[in-house]
């Protein structure tokens, strides 16, 4: 296959090997491929082409296309596939990707992908599902390699060398005692390094990073992102070895946990992608958006209770919107930054502080900008200082609140252990609306002499 070809051009000269039956042909192209891109030409295939496709597949292909789908495709792939090829790609998936693979299946799904397995593989994956989602025992794999504290350097070489097929990543070996609790880690470098016939006790690393399987997946994100590891040991209780969480699911999990605070950020509820029925999509949405439309009356019942305001000083109107929307635009901006932050960052008191104290001189320092600028364009375009007055210092005391209750209400949530990102950016824009426009009539009604 030739490296100039374009994506669609791969997808017609896949479509025509299929059509044609040239088996070669098409393996040819996808040697090319990686796994992903395998997955895209499965998706562009037409339905009709689509078995014939799974059929060209060897087992090791199968494997890997499985593990590039969307939930919904990859059981449609399995059902394709037949029992005896859908239980040996089965067994060959990893243990994690299978876990991700039944949460929120029915059981009797559950039952029946579990029956094509190894009683063996299936028993690990049934132990996985016994953990919590979204905790390190549910993202975690089994396909590691460990080594007795009491092997030689030698010894343990040679295990990594038979097991290096099967063990995902081959940067560490994790060192266990005779009750297989964590005792230690020893790098593939460190193997090299050393003298063959060194005992591991005497090389390894007796300080080991680990996790409990029961803490939370974005914690385990944190501490191989903190280290910059490429896996992390997973431990029971009890310091029993169970498995290890690899720097590839580190980046599944930063990925899952943006979708979900963009999710909440944006007030849409569950999931909503490309493929979501509108109907569906709308029904997700509605319940936040019809909450906000009766909390956005009161800025109607605001703007009515100062209808003498707005009717002697009509130029009042022109810059309401402007107002409103800028402070809600602070409010999202500082609540981005925070929930972002709390991602990376486990805060303290102090460190709280520090950050509110920061986003109010970040508001002080906006304010006063927007402000000036606002007041001088009111100024010249109406010739009344008083009205350059009033939208000033109103601006500015209403982006210095909306700054601050950006910031200051996720970090409430947190405090009480609810997902910050549920103070979503509608909820605080519309909370900052209502504010902004009191100030704003507040002080034009008390300047109402001087603006008529």
């Amino acid at each position: 296959m030739s490296l100039a070809m374009t994506e669609n051009e791969i997808t017609l000269a896949i479509i025509q090997a299929l059509k044609e039956r040239k088996l070669k042909q098409f393996q040819d192209i996808l040697e090319e491929l990686h796994p992903y891109d395998i997955a895209r030409q499965y998706e562009h295939t037409p339905n009709k082409h689509r078995n014939k496709f799974l059929v060209f597949l060897n087992i090791e292909q199968l494997k890997d296309l499985i593990q590039e789908l969307d939930k919904e495709d990859q059981l449609e792939v399995l059902q394709k596939m037949g029992i005896e090829k859908s239980s040996k790609v089965l067994d060959m998936m990893e243990n994690d990707d299978l876990a991700s693979l039944m949460t929120d299946l029915e059981p009797e799904q559950i039952e029946e992908l579990l029956g094509e397995m190894k009683q063996e593989e299936s028993a690990v994956v049934q132990n996985m599902m016994t953990y919590p989602p979204e905790t390190a025992g549910r993202v975690m794999n089994n396909r590691y390699v460990w080594i007795p504290k009491y092997y030689t350097i030698r010894e343990a070489i040679a295990k990594l060398k038979h097991f290096a097929e099967i063990a995902e990543y081959l940067n560490y070996l994790y060192v266990i005692d005779d009750e297989k609790k964590l005792v230690g880690v020893i790098s593939y470098k460190d193997l090299l390094l050393g003298s063959l016939d060194d005992r591991i006790e005497d090389a390894m690393f007796n300080r080991v990073v680990k996790a409990d399987v029961l803490t939370d997946q974005e914690e385990v994100a944190k501490l191989i992102s903190r280290y910059n590891f490429v896996s992390l040991p997973i431990v029971e209780e009890d310091e029993t070895l169970v498995g290890v969480v690899t720097v590839d699911d580190v980046i599944d999990i930063f990925i899952q946990e943006a979708n979900e605070d963009i999710e909440k950020l944006s007030a849409s509820g569950k999931s909503i992608d490309f493929k979501t029925n509108p109907f569906v999509a709308a029904y997700r949405r509605l319940p936040w958006l019809v909450l906000l439309l009766f909390i956005g009356l009161v800025s109607g019942s605001i703007i009515s209770n100062f209808e003498d305001t707005l009717q002697s000083v009509v130029a009042l109107a022109f810059f309401m919107p402007l107002i409103a929307g800028m402070t809600g635009n602070t409010g999202t901006q500082s609540l981005a930054v925070v929930v972002r932050g709390l991602v990376s960052e486990d805060l303290e008191f102090k460190e709280v502080l520090k950050l509110i104290v920061r986003e109010l001189w970040v508001g002080i320092i906006i304010g006063i900008t927007c402000s000036i600028l606002i007041a001088l364009i009111a100024f010249i375009w109406r010739g009344n200082f008083a009205l350059g007055l009033v939208v000033g210092s109103s601006l500015l005391i209403t982006l210095i609140i909306g700054t601050l209750a950006g910031t200051i209400i996720p970090l409430i949530l947190y405090k009480f252990k609810i997902d910050p990102a549920v103070a979503s950016g509608p909820l605080i824009t519309t909370i900052n609306d209502i504010l902004s426009l009191l100030i704003y009539f507040g002080i034009a009604t008390a300047f109402i002499s001087k603006l008529a």
